[in-house]
């Protein structure tokens, strides 16, 4: 995969990057992990992004990528407890925990990303969780600092100018982003992470999904109605990838799986480069046409 600069972070990244969150809330065995990862490295890929909230997901990627370190970039978020469901936990004792935690159970001795993990407008104006990841970058634990979440809370995050990346939600079903947040981190020179990339496939889903975390993009493309979604699942998922990743200003989208051999099939469609100007196009005014003003961002 062609590797793409990082806006001004000058980490080269690719295109694709590994999504630690199926891996921990599914409980996937570590032999599978292992096999996850050497799939995902072979092909190319070179950044695994996971959060502390993400069940066992840290500690599965430390086994799997021991002596592996040089091979990708790490990232990771904090902000919420550990467990189910996800508490806020901005304090900065807490964060700084957090952040020790992670760099303890993912083996390693620094990050190359820490982000607060949707964090709302309010707490960012208090100052304390940026002055918490400033302090860790300081002291050497992470290189860059992000801001990981969408809609107004991720537009002041960006306008605030503390953060060097945005992770924000970019898919089909959700394109928000495209003209409220990703044209002033474009601006700005901040890397972009697109997060549900594929909008969680929520087309292969033939009645209302049980997961509520799908539901919305369910029924909006139930609404939008593409051409895609209705023929081959993979070439469902290759539109919709590379939809993604045509976005201006988009530099790495995020995919999380538990199969094996999946890396090289997304590799592949990845490989085939932006959608042209006129699928890119129409798939844009499908959705400017159809979305309603309460589709907003999707944390």
């Amino acid at each position: 995969m062609e590797k793409r600069l990082f806006g001004r972070t000058g980490m080269q990244v690719s295109p694709l990057g590994f999504g630690g969150a199926e891996i921990g809330f599914e409980q996937v065995d570590a032999s599978v992990v292992e096999k996850l990862l050497g799939d995902a490295l072979e092909a190319g890929l070179n950044v695994i992004d996971t959060a502390e909230c993400y069940s066992g997901s840290e500690e599965l990627l430390g086994k799997s990528l021991a002596g592996k370190r040089s091979q990708y970039y790490l990232f990771t978020k904090c902000g919420h407890e550990r467990g189910p469901g996800f508490v806020d936990a901005w304090e900065p004792d807490k964060l700084e925990k957090s952040i020790d935690r992670s760099l303890r159970l993912l083996k390693t001795d620094y990050l190359d990303l820490i982000q607060l993990h949707s964090c709302s407008e309010a707490v960012l104006k208090k100052g304390e969780v940026i002055d918490a990841l400033a302090k860790a970058k300081k002291a050497g634990k992470t290189r860059f600092i992000g801001y990981s979440g969408d809609g107004q809370d991720a537009l002041y995050a960006i306008k605030c100018g503390a953060f060097d990346t945005l992770q924000t939600s970019v898919n089909v079903a959700d394109q928000e982003a495209l003209e409220l947040t990703l044209p002033l981190a474009a601006q700005q020179g901040m890397g972009v992470i697109a997060k549900r990339p594929i909008a969680n496939a929520a087309w292969l889903s033939r009645t209302k999904p049980a997961n509520d975390y799908i539901v919305p993009y369910w029924e909006r493309l139930k609404q939008l109605g593409y051409d895609f979604i209705n023929g081959k699942n993979g070439q469902a998922i290759e539109v919709a990838l590379r939809f993604t990743l045509s976005v201006p200003g988009v530099h790495v989208a995020i995919v999380g799986t538990t199969k094996p051999g999946r890396w090289r099939e997304n590799a592949a469609y990845v490989s085939r480069g932006p959608l042209s100007k006129d699928t890119f196009a129409e798939i844009r005014q499908k959705w400017k046409s159809v979305a309603k003003d309460t589709w907003v961002g999707q944390v």
